[in-house]
């Protein structure tokens, strides 16, 4: 299963002063004139999935008036890639006062989001965030209370709730297929490819990336959150490094010219693939950012395994775990209920009719490539206590992501009004409480303590999401 399969995303309305259509803030068909939009941050997800993806299907209704970067080669690469006549910028200030945006996508480094979403609110423009919302509490407070001053709205980009796939679970469990649900047991494996490249890059950093807890578990939070369809209320979590980093007898620079790539099974020549040469290696003058560091360097201080158990308001407790060395890339996923049980899975090579070679896997996801070739179909298994077990096969699409990205962008691009039964849009409330459960277990790893969600933000936990 690769990262592609179960991107699909977003959010839920939530409770109290949330209930507002978070993708319905941002506006109605855009008939009479083109919407203004700004991005900050030119890396690999900012110019593929929110620059040249979206101006090619909605440029009829959106027009970029603005990209910035604080480096200026990244910059005009991502401005000729995309294929925007726009203006540049390095100062971030100067694109809001000049492009007037009514629309910023925020997709730099994670522990700077906040500083752009605020800004951005301040300059009176709503905001589409790549996830992470943030990387800890207090900077989540300050968005929180940015946005309530503002009379703007803040969106995340969460697109695993799109795939097919993972919105048929969300309509089973709303259908009581099994009857309320009681625990769930969440797995997911980051292979040896896909896994090793947040050890070489800025992820590895904690004060960057906020940990994996944050930067990739944020995804399985927010999907946890809205399948449950409740707040998360006490977080206990383990975790260690004991993979990458300092756990190797060698280590080099970075992987162009280092010495003992002969003996190391994750060499890779970045300088193989054109399109990542263009964007980082060629522009490391401007501001040092290597794309292919040594993932082995003493700096790296994130984790490599993380168990978190978690209760919910509505009384579920979660088990997850996140593996980053597996030889396969996937997860499995157990809904336990009253009355039975809801199996699925994405990627398990012995389920899968094809086993696919796992580098090939991850360079298709970093690449963002759409029209991938998949298998057929998805499986889910619905178990009845004291009855029969059915096989549910959900249909796959050929597009990006298992089809997820486009009903995404569709959602914020296209038509924000169209009827949400599932609420997939993703608000401000949905971005918090995903990333404070990776906050909650980061601190529970580092004070070896449960930690309460409320002890973090003024975000009082619901027993449920919404109506």
């Amino acid at each position: 299963m690769q990262r592609r399969h179960f991107i699909r995303t977003s959010g839920a309305a939530m409770a109290g002063s949330m209930l507002i259509h978070p993708a319905s803030s941002f506006g109605s068909p855009f008939s009479f004139q083109k919407k203004r939009i700004v991005l900050v941050g030119t890396g690999i997800r900012g110019i593929t999935f929110w620059g040249k993806s979206v101006l090619e299907r909605y440029g009829d209704t959106v027009e970029f008036v603005g990209l910035c970067d604080i480096n200026p080669g990244r910059l005009a690469f991502g401005k000729e890639y995309i294929g925007t006549p726009c203006p540049t910028f390095t100062d971030f200030d100067e694109m809001m006062r000049t492009a007037k945006p009514e629309m910023l996508i925020v997709t730099t480094v994670d522990a700077t989001h906040h500083e752009f979403i605020i800004k951005g609110l301040e300059y009176g423009a709503d905001v589409l965030t790549e996830k992470p919302l943030t990387t800890d509490e207090v900077k989540c407070q300050k968005i929180l209370d940015a946005e309530k001053k503002s009379g703007k709205k803040v969106m995340v980009g969460f697109n695993y709730r799109y795939n097919p796939h993972y919105t048929k679970l969300r309509e089973l469990i709303a259908d009581n297929k099994v009857g309320r649900i009681t625990s769930v047991d969440f797995h997911w494996y980051l292979n040896t490819y896909h896994g090793a490249s947040y050890f070489r890059r800025w992820h590895g950093l904690r004060n960057k990336s906020g940990t994996l807890l944050v930067h990739k578990a944020s995804h399985h939070f927010d999907l946890l959150n809205w399948w449950i369809d409740s707040d998360p209320v006490e977080v206990n979590a383990y975790g260690n490094l004991e993979h990458y980093g300092k756990n190797n007898s060698f280590r080099g620079q970075k992987c162009r010219g280092c010495e003992f790539k002969s003996q190391c099974k994750f060499y890779w020549d970045i300088t193989e693939d054109n399109f990542l040469t263009k964007l980082y290696v060629n522009n490391e003058q401007h501001d040092g950012y290597i794309r292919d560091n040594c993932l082995w360097r003493n700096e790296i201080d994130i984790y490599d395994k993380m168990t978190v158990q978690i209760k919910y308001a509505n009384n579920v407790q979660v088990s997850y775990s996140l593996t980053t060395y597996s030889p396969y890339e996937g997860m499995r996923i157990a809904f336990n209920g009253m009355n039975g049980r809801i199996d699925a899975w994405d990627g398990i090579p012995w389920r899968m009719e094809d086993i696919q070679n796992q580098a090939d896997l991850h360079k298709l996801e970093m690449t963002q490539k759409e029209n991938e070739e998949a298998l057929n179909y998805e499986e889910i298994y619905v178990s009845k206590n004291f009855g029969d077990i059915e096989l549910m096969k959900v249909p796959k699409s050929l597009e990006g992501h298992g089809g997820g990205d486009v009903r995404l962008h569709d959602r914020i691009f296209k038509d924000p009004n169209a009827p949400d039964p599932l609420r997939h849009a993703a608000g401000i409330r949905d971005g918090a409480m995903a990333i404070l459960i990776g906050v909650a277990a980061r601190k529970s790893i580092e004070e070896k303590r449960p930690v309460k969600i409320d002890e973090l933000t003024d975000l009082k936990p619901h027993p449920t999401r919404g109506v």
